[in-house]
């Protein structure tokens, strides 16, 4: 009896909708098992992170896909709380932007982003992209293991 890979738990934190479409489609198109979980701005990552009502029974992710540019609290403010956070800055998070600023890129990593990747404008290979991040995360990088998705208190 073989036993089933855990899903892999993504947070996409994008404001654009039609991204996080094609977020969707390029991690359903695969054998990896994965549960994405969406949010339209930073504020929002923080309290889904974590777990305020009304995410106090989401699943931990294994990974975080960050806009920079978002209203509210842009991506730029939840990557610094992310990773000043000792409870989430274990959490691999990508930046996934469309700003190829050096300045930003520089600020990313400055604020340990685990990686800078600005979406393809062409569709073909931002799919393309988004199916490298999922390989690189579901098969080839040893993530964290999550302990438990029960909400700490």
């Amino acid at each position: 009896m073989s036993i089933d890979p855990p899903l892999l738990q993504v947070l996409v934190v994008e404001d654009d909708l039609g991204d996080v479409a094609l977020v969707e489609s390029a991690f359903a198109e695969h054998s990896i098992a994965s549960q994405l979980h969406h949010v339209t701005d930073g504020g929002e990552a923080l309290s889904f992170l974590r777990r305020e009502a009304p995410y106090d029974h989401v699943p931990r992710p294994d990974l975080i896909l960050l806009d920079l540019n978002m209203p509210r609290v842009d991506g730029r403010q939840a990557l610094v709380q992310i990773k000043t956070d000792d409870d989430l800055k274990s959490i691999p998070t990508i930046v996934f932007t469309t700003s190829s600023a050096d300045s930003d890129v520089i600020a990313s990593y400055t604020a340990h982003a685990n990686a800078y990747v600005t979406k393809p404008i062409d569709l073909d290979d931002f799919d393309r992209v988004v199916i490298e991040i999922r390989n690189f995360y579901g098969h080839t990088a040893a993530l964290p293991r999550r302990t438990s998705d029960e909400p700490t208190t």
